[in-house]
């Protein structure tokens, strides 16, 4: 089976036609991390970032849900899904290493993957925004997929020590 872009139709480029596909649930876990500055040790409490502009964390929960809603106005060509789940999850895995993960979930004819990556960047841009006053040195890493199931196949990033 030879892979080719879905995308160009005629050398153009096109939205898939998904109007043959079956029906499943779709499932996407995607994963971004924050790399805060030393400098922001000093606003780390309880395991969340407090700022002025208020609690950092619990404001990208809610910007990353609404990205991931809004994923067909920002990736032109993204099917728009009716999304039966959209949770963000903010941890501090270290003193300064912040981790989130978007899982996306859909019944539908199209996977959820775009959504769950445009959840976790627009969460990761969001606490970028709320902490730049404190410091532009703040680095935003490692945007992936981890999972995806439904539809022809399913994926799974391997984890550290697993065979590619």
């Amino acid at each position: 089976m030879s892979k080719e872009f879905t995308h160009i139709d005629n050398d153009n480029p096109s939205m898939v036609d998904v109007g043959q596909k079956a029906v499943t649930t779709r499932t996407a876990i995607a994963r971004a991390l924050v790399q805060l500055p030393e400098e922001m040790s000093d606003f780390i409490k309880d395991g969340e970032v407090v700022t002025l502009k208020g609690p950092v964390f619990q404001t990208a929960i809610i910007a990353g849900i609404q990205g991931a809603k809004k994923t067909p106005e920002l990736i032109p060509l993204c099917h728009t899904l009716n999304l039966n789940k959209v949770a963000i999850d903010i941890q501090l895995k270290d003193e300064l290493l912040v981790e989130i993960t978007c899982e996306a979930r859909c019944s539908g004819k199209t996977g959820v993957e775009m959504e769950a990556l445009t959840g976790a960047s627009v969460a990761a841009l969001t606490i970028y925004d709320m902490c730049k006053a404190l410091s532009h040195n703040i680095v935003i890493k490692d945007t992936r997929l981890l999972t995806k199931t439904g539809g022809k196949s399913d994926f799974s990033m391997p984890q550290p020590g697993e065979d590619k």
